[in-house]
């Protein structure tokens, strides 16, 4: 009798646990979810800052991360001003002087486009590293020209696997949200921002992390 009321605990605890687990499991699933992809995303809009930079200098997205932080570290702002001007020009067609207006570009000086983006952190440094604690990846990095109605435009594009953001979750709940279609979720198997077929800066996920995250 003993053995079998034993047996019977060992039996209820076990389903217990199997019942507290499929209830708490999804919820701490998320919880963590949520967490890291905090993370990744607020390295992604350094990402982004720092290649919307770059192209304002160079005319186009940079392709690798060692040559984007090199610009961060050591490239300049032109800091211009724009103002109207006029002047009286003689025309010789009506024999009169004429009023010719124009756009006076000024010079005003240099800003250090580290310290416009990152002020006093060095951050910047690591933009190329999953943010992730136990994960020693790097983000993918494209840029390209793409045709767009006729114009050459540069686009660029940055992901990250969410496999290698949740690398250490259930792999039945990854893959429920590696397959995910929503409007408040980050769609399909990526964290990506940018694209290389269309002309976007922005990223695959909802509004609600740009709320909570850093910047």
């Amino acid at each position: 009798m003993k053995i079998i009321k034993a047996v019977l605990w060992v039996l209820v605890l076990f389903f217990g646990y199997k019942v507290y687990s499929s209830i708490n499991g999804p919820i701490e699933f998320n919880k963590v979810k949520n967490e890291r992809y905090l993370k990744v995303i607020d390295r992604l809009k350094d990402i982004r800052n720092s290649q919307i930079a770059y192209k304002s200098v160079n005319g186009f997205y940079c392709d690798n991360f060692d040559s984007l932080i090199n610009f961060v570290e050591t490239a300049q702002y032109t800091l211009i001003q724009k103002r109207d001007s006029s002047f009286l020009e003689y025309d010789r067609t009506f024999r009169i002087d004429m009023l010719r207006e124009i756009i006076v570009i000024d010079t005003l000086g240099f800003a250090s486009v580290k310290d416009s983006l990152f002020g006093n952190s060095d951050r910047y440094k690591q933009m190329s590293k999953v943010p992730i604690d136990g994960v020693n990846e790097t983000f993918q990095i494209k840029a390209d020209i793409i045709d767009k109605n006729g114009y050459n435009v540069p686009v660029f594009e940055v992901r990250v696997s969410k496999d290698i953001v949740l690398f250490d979750q259930n792999k039945d709940l990854l893959k429920q949200e590696k397959g995910l279609m929503s409007v408040d979720g980050v769609n399909g198997p990526d964290i990506v921002l940018g694209s290389l077929s269309d002309v976007s800066s922005n990223g695959n996920w909802p509004t609600t992390y740009d709320a909570i995250a850093r910047n």
